[in-house]
C-alpha cells in the first residue's frame, strides 16, 4: 500500500472514531453526580436567544460536554499519569503529594480577602456582640507543613499579621503550634478528630472553660474514607480512616439544625451514605445548628462562627456549655443573625481555615 493510501485509510478511520465517539456521547444518558469529584455535573443549558448572544450558552455547553464526556474519570486518571510519568509535572491541577498527604496549593495570599474578613468579624462584633468576651482562631491548611523551599504557599505569618492589627476586639489564639500534617486526613483538606487534643487545651484554657470538660471519650472508627483528592493524582496514599470521640454527654446532647428544621445528634450516621462521609459530624456544611447539653455543669453559652474545620471540633466543648450556637455565614447572611440567635451574655469564637480566610467573598 502506498503512503498516500495509507494517509487516506488513517484520516478516515480517524474520521469515523470521532463520529463514533459523538455518537455515543450524544447518545448517553446524562450522569447526574460525579462521586470521584464530591459534585453534581452540568446538564444541557437552556437556549435563548439572550443567552446565546451573550456567550453564556456557549460557555455553559462547554462546561456540560466536558462534564458528561464518556469514560470522564478514566480520562482525568490518563492526564494525571501523564503529567507525572510523561511531563514530571510536581502537581495536577495544583495538586501534589507530600509525606505521602495529598494537598492542593493556597497560593498567594490575597490581602484584600483577609482584610474583607477582618471587616466582616468586626461588624459582627459591633452589631451583636458588645460588651462581650471574644476570641478567634486561625487554622492552617495542609500548606502550613510542608517544604517552603520546594512547594509555593502563602505567607501565612503576614496573613497572621493582618487579623491581628485589623480585628478589633478579640483576644487571638494561635493553635498553629498545636497542629502538624500528621493531623489533618491523607486526601482530604480537614483535620481528624481524633488528634485535636493540643487544639482543645489550648482553646479551652485561653477561654477559660478547661475545667469543665472531663477530656474522656472513648475512640470509634466508624468507616474507611476516601477524601476530596482521592482520585486527583495516580498515587494509592491509602483509605483515610473516619473517627469519632464520643461519651456520655457528647451522646445525649440535642442538636437542632434550623435549615431542615430537623433534631439529630452530633454524630449524624445518615451522612455515611452521602458524597462526604466528613458530614457525619454535625450533619456537615449548614447554616445554624444548636448543640444542648442538659447536664452541664454550669449554664453558659457559646456562639461559633464557622467553616467545615468546626463541624469535628465543636463537638469537643459539648460538656462545658449548656448550649453552643454554631454559625456558618457562607450560607447565612449575618444581617439576618438576630432573627435566630437572642444575644446575650454568651462566650464567641470566630474559628476559620486559612483556606476560608483566603476566599472570604463567600462570608455574606
Amino acid at each position: 500500500m502506498s503512503d498516500n493510501n495509507k494517509n487516506i485509510v488513517v484520516t478516515i478511520a480517524f474520521a469515523l472514531l470521532l463520529v463514533l465517539f459523538f455518537l455515543i456521547n450524544l447518545l448517553k444518558p446524562d450522569t447526574d453526580i460525579s462521586l470521584t469529584e464530591r459534585r453534581k455535573l452540568a446538564k444541557f443549558p437552556d437556549i435563548t436567544i439572550k443567552k446565546v448572544f451573550d456567550a453564556s450558552f456557549s460557555k455553559n455547553f462547554e462546561k456540560y460536554t466536558t462534564d458528561q464526556v464518556i469514560k470522564r474519570d478514566e480520562f482525568r486518571s490518563l492526564k494525571s499519569k501523564l503529567e507525572f510519568d510523561l511531563f514530571r509535572k510536581m502537581d495536577n491541577n495544583g495538586i501534589y503529594m507530600y509525606n505521602n498527604s495529598f494537598i492542593k496549593i493556597e497560593y498567594p495570599l490575597n490581602e484584600m480577602s483577609i482584610l474583607n474578613a477582618t471587616k466582616k468579624i468586626n461588624e459582627i462584633q459591633s452589631n451583636y456582640l458588645s460588651d462581650m468576651k471574644c476570641y478567634y482562631s486561625i487554622i492552617p491548611d495542609k500548606n502550613y507543613f510542608t517544604d517552603k523551599d520546594q512547594y509555593v504557599s502563602m505567607d501565612y505569618g503576614r496573613l497572621q499579621n493582618i487579623m491581628n492589627e485589623n480585628i478589633e476586639n478579640a483576644e487571638y489564639i494561635n493553635i498553629f503550634d498545636c497542629l502538624e500534617l500528621s493531623d489533618y486526613y491523607i486526601t482530604d483538606i480537614h483535620w481528624k478528630q481524633e488528634n485535636l487534643q493540643k487544639v482543645v487545651d489550648k482553646i479551652s484554657e485561653a477561654m477559660g472553660f478547661s475545667d469543665r470538660l472531663t477530656m474522656s471519650y472513648e475512640k470509634k472508627e466508624i468507616t474507611e474514607f476516601d477524601g476530596i483528592y482521592a482520585n486527583e493524582l495516580p498515587f494509592d496514599a491509602g483509605q483515610d480512616k473516619i473517627s469519632i470521640l464520643t461519651n456520655d454527654i457528647i451522646q445525649n446532647a440535642n442538636v437542632y439544625n434550623y435549615e431542615n428544621e430537623k433534631e439529630t445528634r452530633i454524630y449524624d450516621m445518615e451522612k455515611l451514605n452521602s458524597f462526604d462521609k466528613y458530614d457525619i459530624y454535625l450533619s456537615g456544611s449548614t447554616p445554624l445548628i444548636t448543640i444542648t447539653n442538659s447536664n452541664a455543669k454550669v449554664d453558659k453559652e457559646l456562639i461559633v462562627f464557622r467553616d467545615s474545620f468546626g463541624s469535628s471540633l465543636i463537638p469537643l466543648f459539648t460538656e462545658a456549655y449548656s448550649k453552643i450556637i454554631l454559625v456558618d455565614i457562607r450560607y447565612m447572611r449575618s444581617k439576618d443573625l438576630e432573627k435566630y440567635i437572642e444575644f446575650k451574655d454568651q462566650d464567641v469564637l470566630f474559628l476559620y481555615s486559612t483556606l476560608v480566610l483566603n476566599s472570604s467573598s463567600v462570608l455574606k
